[in-house]
């Protein structure tokens, strides 16, 4: 860690004021579009703001590629994502300099990435779904929080510039994005929509926020004054610089209608706060000046904004530590150790009869089957870089078990599509192979799911239905028919799953042996899993999202409400809730104690490692009001911490709630203390019935007076 103090945004500020006063107009003008020409008589380079780095740094050549972000958020692990965040911003640092020294200053080669996701994963047909943290705001906040921390670094300047994405509700249908108004009452927005983005600027100080293509209650987001001025600005504070999502900012004019010209759209977004356009509109702007729907100053306190993040990030300075870090600490070792860490530590654990992990000396034929079994595109998710090694699920079992058992291998069937080879072999063409290499073995893997080809964003996404979102949670194609037939031949099945978000089975599940969820974990994905089916490592994962029993509990997918929604306003019982996973070895909660003072309250607990070889859980605690009529009607998480315990450990564990933990949200979007009495879990998952019952254990629970 430097000893340096990071610079300000004040200090910032001051250097960029003074720079953009030797700037002509059109000079300040041109520099707020994403791709910023050079400007030699004043010593600045050009510069491409447009780059992306969701779990690895992306699209600019070899990089690390972690697990997607829904699979690091599954980590309940704040230290280890600041950890993520930080390897990402050295490789970051490292491409960059290798760039920079070779004059390459093309698009995905800066230091001004456009992540995190933060937004809210409200709804399991969301094809972007998983490059969030999920579907809860106070664990969004805490993972995006380090993510961001890591990212930005502790140095004298930033290490790489975060940005929160996208301001603001934001969660689908992704083929209505570009004209879709979300109608969002003020208690929705600060209880659920806002609470990741306000942490994420006060707490992470993020250098950057990015607007969304949808509208807010009838404003666009990028040309929002409610969202960018009167909340970021005003009420939050925010210092850093706005930056459109993009082509969003020609929306206004193309798709919501809201303004007429491209040179109208120029105008309402700066007016209202967007320093910076990915897209072409601003070039518009001088027109905008010319017809008097902006002012100079508008355009210079832009041109600051950005210039005092590029003084931030050190890109005018000879003492930037930064600056020194080679090409060579991209893509190392070490880097694709923790990796395969992050893959090991997100794998959720939902079903396990005691098959797993797999004893070698009763295995001598495994087979390995399905359409996600020895695929490179489940691993990747999306947003995702070039990775120099990639491992799939059969590539590590065959990897870990050499010669030791025979492993036989079916593809079973398409990920969608009815035949292997179609056009010419009947449907199905794939099952016959799959159920006879069972039949030949004594225990099956089976991989199912979806990927990031299937389930994205809407033009990248090409599954056959719409734009990226999922019609429903059923595994698409002939997916089921595969899984029943394998299900069939009797022999132990473990299902595992690569998905970015909720899946449904017919109940098939019941059948399954084990079930084991992946997500996309990464280039080297498989290696982890081969590791955790054959004890060389455990899952550590929970669900960082409900997975619901059918689309028909749940509202229309353009309903914001949250009624409904969510494990904190769902009415039915999950298939698999928030927060459930389970561990190879046995945990002990007890001895909880919780003292308040105040508003405020300090949790305690001792957890006891029961099982036989260390092994890492994670504690939960949620709060429930007794009182308010304003508070969610379930529970809301409100501390969580990872715990890793020797074979035989006990450890007294201590989580914070403060003021926030107990507060209710009124209709005017007001946090308020409207109660004295709550209920406190704390245990290993939320303390609904399906999740004790799955469990096999409840939370420990005390009820406290403010």
């Amino acid at each position: 860690m430097s000893e340096n103090k990071q610079m300000t945004h004040a200090e910032a500020m001051k250097r960029a004021k003074e720079l953009v006063s030797k700037m002509t107009l059109e000079e300040r003008a041109f520099q707020l579009t994403y791709r910023a020409p050079a400007i030699p008589r004043l010593g600045i380079p050009e510069y491409n703001w447009w780059n992306e780095a969701l779990h690895g740094v992306a699209r600019a050549g070899v990089a690390t590629m972690f697990p997607q972000a829904i699979a690091l958020a599954a980590t309940f692990d704040e230290d280890f994502m600041k950890e993520v965040g930080d390897v990402i911003a050295t490789e970051g640092r490292a491409k960059y300099n290798a760039y920079r020294q070779e004059e390459d200053r093309d698009i995905y080669k800066g230091l001004t990435f456009w992540s995190p996701n933060v937004n809210i994963f409200r709804d399991p047909r969301w094809g972007r779904g998983h490059e969030t943290y999920g579907e809860d705001p106070y664990l969004t906040s805490r993972i995006g929080v380090s993510f961001i921390k890591g990212m930005q670094g502790d140095g004298k300047y930033l290490k790489a510039a975060a940005c929160a994405k996208h301001f603001a509700v934001h969660s689908g249908p992704e083929k209505l994005r570009h004209e879709f108004n979300a109608k969002v009452s003020k208690k929705d927005m600060e209880e659920t929509y806002l609470p990741a983005f306000e942490a994420c600027v006060k707490e992470a100080d993020v250098e950057s926020v990015m607007g969304a293509y949808n509208r807010v209650n009838g404003e666009p987001s990028c040309g929002s004054h409610t969202l960018l001025q009167e909340i970021l600005r005003e009420k939050w504070g925010f210092e850093g610089h706005v930056v459109s999502d993009c082509g969003a900012i020609m929306d206004f004019h193309e798709f919501h209608k809201i303004t007429k010209t491209a040179t109208e759209s120029a105008a309402l977004a700066i007016t209202n706060g967007c320093d910076l356009n990915c897209g072409n509109v601003f070039l518009h702007l001088l027109e905008a000046l010319e017809e008097g729907r902006i002012t100079e100053q508008e355009i210079t306190t832009a041109c600051e904004r950005l210039m005092a993040t590029r003084f931030r990030l050190g890109m005018f300075s000879d003492d930037c530590e930064y600056d020194k870090i080679p090409y060579t600490e991209n893509d190392t070792p070490e880097h694709h150790r923790l990796a395969v860490k992050a893959a090991e530590k997100s794998v959720v654990l939902l079903k396990n009869n005691g098959i797993l992990p797999f004893d070698s000396e009763k295995i001598s034929n495994l087979a390995v089957i399905g359409p996600n079994a020895n695929s490179r595109v489940v691993l990747w998710g999306n947003y995702y870089g070039t990775a120099s090694r990639n491992v799939t699920v059969l590539e590590g079992i065959q990897d870990l078990v050499g010669d030791s058992m025979r492993v036989y291998y079916s593809e079973g069937c398409p990920l969608y599509q009815d035949a292997a080879e179609g056009g010419l072999a009947r449907k199905d063409d794939r099952i016959a192979e799959a159920v006879h290499i069972a039949s030949l073995s004594d225990a099956v893997v089976l991989c199912l799911g979806l990927d990031g080809k299937f389930e994205g964003e809407e033009g990248d996404a090409n599954n056959p239905y719409a734009s990226g979102d999922k019609m429903g949670l059923e595994l698409p194609g002939r997916q089921m028919a595969l899984l029943k037939a394998v299900l069939d031949t009797g022999k132990p099945v473990v299902l595992v799953l690569g998905t970015g978000s909720a899946l449904t089975f017919g109940g098939e599940e019941e059948r399954c042996a084990a079930v084991l969820n992946m997500w996309y974990p990464g280039a080297l994905g498989g290696k982890a899993v081969a590791n955790i089916l054959f004890g060389k490592a455990a899952p550590g994962g929970k669900l960082p999202v409900t997975f619901y029993h059918t689309t028909e509990e749940l509202p229309d997918f353009t309903d914001y409400s949250m009624k409904g929604r969510t494990y904190r306003y769902m009415e039915q019982e999950a298939l698999y809730p928030f927060g459930f996973g389970l561990t190879y070895e046995p945990f002990a909660a007890s001895d909880l104690k919780v003292e308040t003072s105040g508003e405020t309250a300090v949790v305690s607990l001792t957890v006891t490692n029961q099982g036989k070889r260390s092994a890492g859980q994670t504690v939960e605690v949620y709060v429930k009001d007794l009182e308010s009529s304003l508070a969610v009607p379930n529970h809301s998480l409100a501390a969580f911490c990872h715990v890793e315990l020797a074979a035989g450990e006990s450890r007294r564990v201590e989580l914070s709630l403060g003021r926030r933990a107990f507060e209710a949200v009124n209709e005017e979007g007001e946090w308020v203390l409207d109660s004295h009495r709550f209920r406190i879990y704390a245990g290993f998952s939320q303390p609904d019935a399906r999740s004790v019952a799955l469990m096999g254990q409840a939370p420990l629970e005390a009820e406290i007076q403010l």
